[in-house]
This record gives C-alpha cells, structure tokens and sequence, in this order.
C-alpha cells in the first residue's frame, strides 16, 4: 500500500504562514488573539505556525500587551533583522536612495548628485552600502525607477539608445541582489494606486512634470498599463498643433524657449516662474498659461483614445499656480470635450514613492518565499 504524501499538509502550513507574516508586515506587532482575529485561523494553529516560524528566525517576541483586560499577552512581530529592500529614483542628475523592511517603514535615505565623471551604477551601490551599514543588515531586492523606456525584461532605452539590461545586471551585480528597473512616472501612478487620492477611480493617467519632460503613467482596470514594448505613456512627443512634428511639448529647453517669448530670464527653470506668477508676476503667468494649453491639450489627445475617468496632475503639474491654469483651460474646452483633473498627494518625489511600495513588496515575496519554502531533504 502506498503512503499518502505529505504535501497538503505542507502547503496548508505554508498557506497560514504566509497569512500571519502578511498580517505581521501590514499591522507591526500582535498578539496571538489579534492573530486569530485578522486571518481566521485557530488558536491550535496559530501557536504551532508561530512556532514554526520563530524556529525560522522569521518572528521574534515584541512586549505585552497591556492595554486589554485580563492577564497581558505577548506580541509576536517579524524579526528585526530579516533584511531591508532598496528603493531608488535616478533620473538625470541625482539618485535618490531609500532603505525600507518588510512592514515598508523607511529606515534610512540618502539622496546624492551623480559626480560628473562616476559611474552611475557605482555611485548608487555605494549610497546602498551607506544606508546598508546605518541599518546593520542585509539588502535582498532593489526597485529602481528610471526615466525612459523600460522594457519587460529590464532594458532601458533612453537618450542614448537602449542598453540591453546592462544597467540592471550591472546594478544586479554590484548590490548583490535581485534588482527590477522600472519607469519612473510608472512608479509614480502606482504610488497614487496604492496611497494616493485615486482610491474611487479605477482608470487614470498620471501626468508627471519635471525638468527633463513629460511623461504619463497609465492605469486601466486598476492595473498599470506598460505597452507591449514599455512605450505606453511617452506622451513627450505626440504631435500637437502649431508645434512642428517631433518637437517636444514641454521640458526645460522649451521653458527656456517660452521665457524669451514673454521676456523672462531663459536660465530659470519652471519652478522659478511658477513661483514669480504665484507672486502675479503677468509674463510668468502668461507663460505657465501656455504650459497648461498644452498639458489640457495632451490630456484630451489621451482622452479621445483611453477615456480615463480623470488625469492626476504630479510634479511640477501641481503647483498651485498651473493647477488653476489646467483647470480653467479644461472648462473652455468642456463643452467640446470633458476632462477632469486631480493633484497628486505627492510631491516631486512620486517616483521615489511608489518604488518604496514596490520594493517593500517585492521583499516581503522573497523573504516570505525563503521562510516557508522546506529546505530539499534528499532521502538516500
């Protein structure tokens, strides 16, 4: 007679445990009772999968509980030292470094210009390293956001043309860890999924605004929606009347064009006549009018193909100041076409966001994973 094998059995104690470290990571420390509570299991299991993951090294004792009546219960919470996530934005000048664990708490950040004859993959290993050593542990996954194109297996195509998945097995290489490269404006709609003001809305194009360009980050179906090829949102480019075809719609060149048009200093970036029109500076405010023309502009173009329920504005998008330009610009083009506009509820930063959300994620997989996976036991 053949033995059954073990294997539901297994899977139904991985299954709980996967249950309570999730509600560990989203909740910080609890008693076995408010375990039991928040994923259904029994007492009986509870214990036994606590136990389970303590021997693990996955969960550690957390104090009592002294707040509820009766005899104080102890709290269990994920080990301090199970390891941290990576969380990087590297656009054209900087690299902005968080360090997260698995609840998604930041524990350390480090933001550096990139040295103008460094290598950029070295100079972020060595700002992880940093914030490795301030953190004393280990670092099991890294999610970078980028701008340019970013294809499904890590290749980035920018200025410079595509490079194949060098950055990322470079990047991969030099942290030691698995390492997943995403676009940046990407990175900043998920971060408006998953925390932002969008919680009512189930489709949405994020239009993210800053120096170097324009891009849109788009979600339909509440799924971030990348293009077959990583192409979907690079919206920098689409034609737009009077513009000649291929002219950019908006970044700092085209800022600096505007500002000799309405006899502004062409060296200040967009940020510096927001604020001058803030302060009713009139050829600072005729200049951010034309800015917003041409974002209303690009939102209907979007408009007429995806219809999304409604456009987030991040970035320099927010300011105040162009806000109120988009929104009454999109009144006068409401009778012809509706759009509706939102302010994202982050700042320049939404990149560095959403990737913090993502490596906090992608950790809780890979360490998850390693705890509950049986090591190979070969029986000879």
């Amino acid at each position: 007679m053949t033995r059954p094998l073990a294997g539901p059995q297994t899977l139904l104690r991985a299954l709980n445990g996967r249950a309570i470290l999730e509600a560990l990571a989203r909740t910080g420390p609890r008693t076995r009772a408010e375990l039991m509570a928040a994923t259904g299991l029994s007492r009986t299991a509870v214990t036994q999968v606590l136990r389970m993951l303590e021997g693990a090294g996955a969960v550690a004792p957390a104090g009592v509980d002294r707040d509820t009546r009766g005899p104080a219960a102890g709290r269990v919470a994920l080990h301090p030292h199970l390891g941290f996530a990576a969380a990087i934005h590297a656009d054209h000048h900087a690299a902005h470094v968080v360090l997260v664990d698995p609840t998604g708490a930041v524990r350390a950040e480090l933001h550096e210009d990139f040295p103008r004859a460094d290598d950029r993959v070295a100079h972020i290993a060595r700002l992880v390293d940093r914030g490795r050593r301030a953190v004393k542990g280990p670092v099991h996954a890294a999610v970078v956001g980028v701008p340019g194109i970013v294809t499904a297996d890590g290749g980035i195509r920018n200025d410079e043309g595509p490079d194949g998945g060098a950055f990322r097995c470079a990047l991969a290489a030099a942290l030691g860890c698995e390492v997943r490269i995403e676009n940046d404006v990407n990175l900043a709609a998920l971060a408006e999924l998953s925390v932002g003001a969008v919680a009512d809305l189930s489709s949405f194009a994020l239009l993210l605004l800053v120096d170097d360009g324009l891009g849109a980050g788009i979600v339909i179906d509440g799924a971030l929606h990348r293009g077959s090829s990583g192409v979907a949102g690079e919206i920098m480019y689409l034609p737009q009347s009077p513009l000649p075809i291929g002219a950019p719609v908006v970044n700092d060149a085209v800022v600096s064009d505007l500002a000799r048009v309405y006899d502004l200093d062409p060296d200040a970036l967009l940020g510096v006549h927001l604020e001058a029109a803030a302060d009713g500076d009139e050829a600072a405010l005729q200049l951010v009018t034309e800015v917003a023309r041409r974002l209303v502009l690009i939102a209907g173009t979007i408009t007429l193909v995806l219809d999304p329920e409604a456009f987030i504005l991040s970035g320099s998008a927010a300011h105040p100041v162009l806000a109120e330009a988009v929104a009454r610009i999109a009144e006068e083009y409401s009778p012809l076409l509706p759009v509706g506009f939102r302010v994202s509820s982050f700042g320049v930063e939404a990149p560095l966001v959403g990737a913090t959300g993502e490596a906090a994620s992608a950790l809780r997989a890979a360490l998850f994973t390693r705890i509950l996976t049986p090591a190979d036991k070969t029986v000879r």
